[in-house]
């Protein structure tokens, strides 16, 4: 890797996987480097950012965290990430690493790719690509089939497609990787760990290392200083899409939906949660994440679901004059009735 090359660091991995808190931990102990955060979200609600925000990092303010919303960043390349980065290496003091945050729904390859271009290539390198995987997750078959049954269906109708759009996108962001963080793991016991590693493993054929952590805390002397140059590989990595659409055809991800709940103040929290966890689990919803106003509470309280899993916590002091309410990004497949979860959240408020 040419040392001169500004090193890029990709952190992608499904919804909930522990990306944004795994960052924050970076930011945070990353040894006086100056990093520069791009960080792209699946709606219009900038939780992600907000959180990172709030670290207090010396080296990242608040002006090297530059947020992409609305957009999926693989499919919004060349309008929002190469003029996003080109505004980056213009700067007076350019950073010392940058880190790129993925929305869980994005496909790390035509990121990486993009690296490529002329006006990047020559300053920037991929320094390595780190996939994050929710270990509680996976150990509870959320990416997993019951192979015998996808065999025995196979064997009464071959034309039958098995693999969702989500498993899909879990393999495509294995098969990008250079470093599988697994995540969570004090959530699961040891030999849910082994069933977790070799879930993965058969994921994806190439064999990137994987390591194991816990609240995201991965010292980051693992995680920067790869030195890769992953997009000089990006040709052994092909997603799903690409592999189906390489006669040019652009693909999308009409699989997924998302939208943003605004609601008032909460005055029983507790409650709020669990009724938040039975909408949840009868509308399939992927992925919560939010803020809450809590009445009475000088705080705002943060929200983070994966599934039916709620994590929350008191995140920072509301500001003065900031305008506090209640805000949701609610991310679900495309069958998903955004009419009826919009109306059983509305009506918990």
């Amino acid at each position: 890797m040419n040392q001169q090359k500004i090193p890029a660091t990709v952190i992608t991995g499904f919804l909930g996987a522990g990306k944004t808190t795994m960052i924050r931990n970076l930011l945070t102990n990353a040894g006086g480097k100056k990093i520069a955060l791009i960080i792209n979200e699946f709606g219009d609600l900038g939780v992600d950012g907000e959180v990172l925000k709030g670290c207090g990092a010396e080296n990242c303010s608040e002006d090297d965290i530059i947020e992409l919303t609305n957009g999926c960043i693989c499919c919004t390349v060349a309008d929002d990430f190469i003029p996003t980065m080109t505004k980056l290496l213009e700067r007076e003091q350019r950073p010392d690493h940058i880190v790129i945050e993925t929305s869980g729904l994005a496909l790390p390859q035509p990121l990486v790719a993009a690296f490529n271009w002329p006006d990047i290539r020559t300053q920037v390198t991929v320094d390595g690509v780190i996939t994050v995987v929710d270990s509680a997750a996976v150990a509870a078959g959320r990416f997993a089939d019951d192979h015998d049954a996808v065999e025995a269906a196979r064997s009464e109708d071959e034309s039958l497609d098995h693999e969702s759009p989500i498993e899909e996108l879990f393999e495509d962001q294995l098969t990008c990787a250079d470093l599988i963080v697994l995540n969570k793991t004090d959530l699961i016991d040891v030999a849910g760990l082994g069933r977790v590693r070799d879930e993965v493993a058969a994921r994806t054929s190439r064999k990137p290392v994987m390591i194991e952590a816990k609240n995201g805390e991965v010292p980051a002397g693992i995680l920067l200083g790869l030195g890769i140059g992953t997009e000089d590989d990006i040709a052994n990595r092909k997603s799903h899409h690409e592999l189906e659409h390489e006669d040019g055809t652009p693909h999308d991800h009409d699989e997924f939906d998302s939208f943003v709940v605004d609601l008032g103040p909460v005055a029983d929290p507790a409650g709020f949660i669990e009724a938040l966890k039975s909408i949840i689990s009868a509308h399939d919803v992927l992925r919560l994440k939010g803020f809450v106003d809590v009445s009475g509470k000088p705080m705002r309280l943060q929200l983070q679901a994966v599934g039916s899993r709620i994590d929350h916590y008191f995140d920072r002091a509301w500001a003065p004059g900031e305008n506090r309410g209640t805000r949701l990004v609610v991310i679900g497949l495309h069958e998903m009735d955004q009419g009826a979860v919009r109306a059983a959240i509305e009506a918990l408020a």
